[in-house]
């Protein structure tokens, strides 16, 4: 009887100290989508470049791919990217303090080449590895510092060498950023544009540089900026709305089912600490869609407690001891319960890898609730039942019978 006690007391306090001392740290790890802290949706339609690649399935995955190195330049948390049909792309960037900017990054095509004065191509932005925004010491102007690979580096100490005294053109979307004269031969494999410009733009030239140049034209057929007001107001009444719902089940759990239905209240605690915690640990990204999932999750954890409560009462009530009720009852609804719960997750999957970015994110919450929920309803609860029993607490009436 100590031993239980003991093991009831310090599982409880366990979940009540994470419960408080985590939940604030959870919540502020966890990423808001879109429509939850506001920020830019665009629909981007690709077309080829003239003289360049077709727009294909591969053509669009390497622009995603730049679009996203880009993105993460910018310092934005989990942007959605993705493919619409065969030639449009989605990109949500949730929280950005400058749209307008986040704008013109996205659809630079940012095909850099540097051009001899008789026009020759002589190297492309593919012979960078490296482009930094620096400072001139001497004139405090904004310069960009690039670095060639090692391919690039003998191209440009080739050009260089041969075009002593003559000006090498240096290009950034056909426009002309500067035009310096080749002093020397350079054969370190490095060269700064100059110019005048604000560190900002020199700044953004950078990031477009590092990220590469798109496969393919981008025409922007779609622009909506959800403001942070709009986010707040959904969080706001997505909040009232679970707590809610949660109190409701919470009420209906010990109405019905008495000492058990506490039980599982308690573990539905431990399960939302897990859940969120899980999330959090990923970096996982909390929309509308995942809020839903999350509360479906719990309608679906407390509906496996419902199967197992019931189960319960019948063997009490056909004279078993509160012990051998408690170990039949958790028994027999197993199958159902793991039957129920596999094929949600079936369900589940399917979403995921067929569905947009917020019914993925849908999917995704509701797998984690589910696996949680088959750890806190079937061995949480029944381990804090079972001790409870062992404590002498066996009135059948406190366990619904």
């Amino acid at each position: 009887m100590r031993g239980s006690s003991g093991k009831l007391i310090a599982t409880v306090l366990i979940v009540a100290a994470l419960a408080v001392a985590g939940w604030g740290p959870i919540l502020k790890a966890l990423n808001l989508g879109l429509d939850l802290q506001g920020g830019l949706h665009v629909v981007l339609q690709a077309r080829p470049i003239s003289g360049g690649a077709q727009v294909t399935a591969d053509t669009i995955t390497r622009t995603i791919e730049v679009l996203r190195k880009r993105v993460d330049e910018t310092g934005v948390k989990e942007p959605v990217i993705q493919p619409q049909g065969a030639d449009r792309i989605i990109v949500e960037l949730a929280g950005v303090k400058d749209p307008e900017a986040a704008i013109k990054l996205i659809g630079k095509t940012a095909v850099l080449l540097f051009k001899t004065a008789d026009g020759k191509v002589a190297l492309t932005g593919d012979d960078l590895t490296d482009a930094q925004t620096t400072i001139n010491p001497n004139t405090n102007q904004p310069e960009i510092a690039l670095r060639f690979t090692g391919e690039g580096t003998k191209k440009f100490a080739k050009v260089t060498s041969e075009n002593v005294g003559k000006p090498i053109g240096i290009y950034l979307d056909e426009r002309l950023l500067t035009n310096p004269v080749v002093q020397t031969a350079i054969t370190d494999g490095r060269a700064v544009i100059t110019g005048n410009r604000s560190v900002e733009e020199a700044e953004n030239i950078s990031r477009l540089l590092r990220a590469g140049a798109l496969p393919v034209n981008l025409d922007f057929i779609e622009k909506r900026i959800v403001g942070p007001t709009l986010g707040a107001d959904s969080l706001a009444k997505s909040k009232v709305a679970g707590a809610v719902g949660i109190a409701a089940i919470l009420i209906f759990m010990i109405a019905v089912y008495r000492l058990p239905g506490l039980v599982a209240n308690f573990a539905l605690v431990a399960y939302s600490v897990i859940v969120l915690g899980i999330m959090a640990a990923f970096h996982a990204t909390l929309t509308l869609p995942g809020i839903a999932g999350f509360l479906l999750s719990i309608g679906i954890a407390v509906d496996a407690n419902v199967i197992i409560f019931e189960r319960m009462k019948e063997e009490l009530r056909a004279g078993k001891t509160l012990r051998a009720g408690i170990e039949a009852g958790f028994k027999r609804a197993f199958t159902t319960v793991f039957d129920a719960n596999a094929t949600t997750v079936l369900a589940a999957l399917v979403l995921y890898y067929l569905g947009t970015a917020s019914i993925r994110g849908f999917a995704l919450t509701l797998m984690i609730g589910i696996v949680c929920s088959m750890f806190t309803a079937i061995t949480l609860t029944r381990w804090l039942l079972k001790w409870m029993a062992e404590l002498g607490i066996k009135n059948p009436k406190l366990y619904g019978a």
